[in-house]
This record gives C-alpha cells, structure tokens and sequence, in this order.
C-alpha cells in the first residue's frame, strides 16, 4: 500500500534525546535529595510526557500533585537551557527525510513532550525538511496513547487515517496508531524493545531508517 503521510514520534524515533533527559531529570532529582535514575532507567521511563516522567521519577511517597508541579517547574526550567546539548537525529534519518520530500509525501511529528519542545526540537534538529504538522502535547488535548492527537493530525493533513504509517519506538506508539486506525510501525534504534511494540500492536518492526524508504512506493 502507498502511504500518503508519515506521522513520526519524536524522542526515541526521530532524535536521540535520551542523554539530555536524564542529565536534566537527575539534576533536579538530586537537587531535592531523590534518588537519581541511569540512562537505561530513564529510556523506561520516557514517552508518557513530561509531569508523568517527573511523577515515574520520585518515590511513591513524594507524589503529592503540588510536588509533582513543583518538580514538574524545575524540569521544564533546567530543561529550556539543556534540551539540545546532546541530542542529535539518529544515523539514517536524514536520509528517510529526504526520500519522504522527494516523493511529495506530507509528514508530521506528534509528541508527548511538551508543545514548545517539539517545536523547538523541529525547528533546531530538523530544519531541514517541512513538516506539515508539529505538535506536542498540549492541552486540552491528551496524551498518546489516547488517539485524538493523531486523529487532528490526520485532519490537518486531510487524509484518512487508513492512508498514514504511523513510526514510533514504545507500545505507547503502536497503541496510539491502532487506536486510531493507522499502520503502526516500530522502530528498533529508540528507547524501547522488540518485544513492547509487537506486544501494542506494530504490524512491522524496521531496524534501519532506511528499511522505510521501500514502505512509502
């Protein structure tokens, strides 16, 4: 089947954003005395956006709503002057880009990261090519895997949510897709396994930015 969009993920799947993430989550870990987490630790704990990582984050004891906005304050602070110290799109993706502008195929980005961090993630990592749609979460709107997200992509697209392939690294990914009518296919070079995607529902699994290129026709 020819595909007439692609929505991609952003952390995990278009850039690697780990390392920036933990680094910045620790710090504000460490600065309230919790314990802080290793990067293996922090790719499990990514993808549900950014109050859910700081609440996955802190002891069970700790998860007050009023310190969980507090943290969530300081992360999305510290954060803002770090997001881009050591995140870089991954090896191929560059590649995948280029293929999907010259066969006139739109494209899109839907994140559970905050709506700003997206964009400026777009705008800073991946100047190169024109999205049609860059969104974050933002409210009212809820969080993947919930689909409505990818439902108002699909409109701003104005497809049908049948004619979109839908890439993403986490069973939050592939659930969102399904849930919303669209091919879910994951990729193996972000924060999580095998095993999660096809568990959530990826009809296919690439190892190599590349490999989608022949998915497009």
């Amino acid at each position: 089947m020819r595909y007439n969009a692609v929505i991609f993920d952003l952390d995990g799947t278009l850039l690697d954003t780990l390392q920036d993430i933990a680094t910045t989550l620790n710090t504000v870990l460490a600065r309230h005395a919790y314990p802080i987490h290793t990067l293996d630790e922090c790719r499990m704990l990514v993808g549900r956006g950014m109050k859910e990582l700081v609440r996955t984050a802190i002891p069970q004891n700790a998860q007050s709503p009023k310190n969980i906005e507090m943290l969530l304050g300081e992360l999305m602070e510290h954060y803002a002057d770090n997001w881009n110290v050591h995140t870089r799109a991954y090896p191929g993706i560059s590649t995948l880009l280029d293929a999907i502008q010259e066969r006139g195929i739109k494209s899109a980005i839907l994140s559970n990261k905050a709506d700003r961090f997206t964009r400026l993630c777009a705008e800073f990592q991946l100047s190169g090519w024109k999205f049609n749609v860059v969104m974050g979460q933002q409210s009212p709107i809820p969080p993947k895997p919930d689909p409505e997200g990818a439902l108002l992509v699909a409109r701003k697209l104005d497809l049908n949510p049948s004619e979109i392939l839908y890439v993403g690294d986490s069973g939050i990914d592939m659930e969102t897709a399904t849930r919303a009518g669209m091919f879910p296919l994951g990729v193996l070079w972000g924060f999580r396994p095998e095993s999660e995607l096809l568990e959530f529902g990826a009809k296919a699994v690439v190892r190599r930015p590349e490999e989608i290129i022949d998915m497009l026709g």
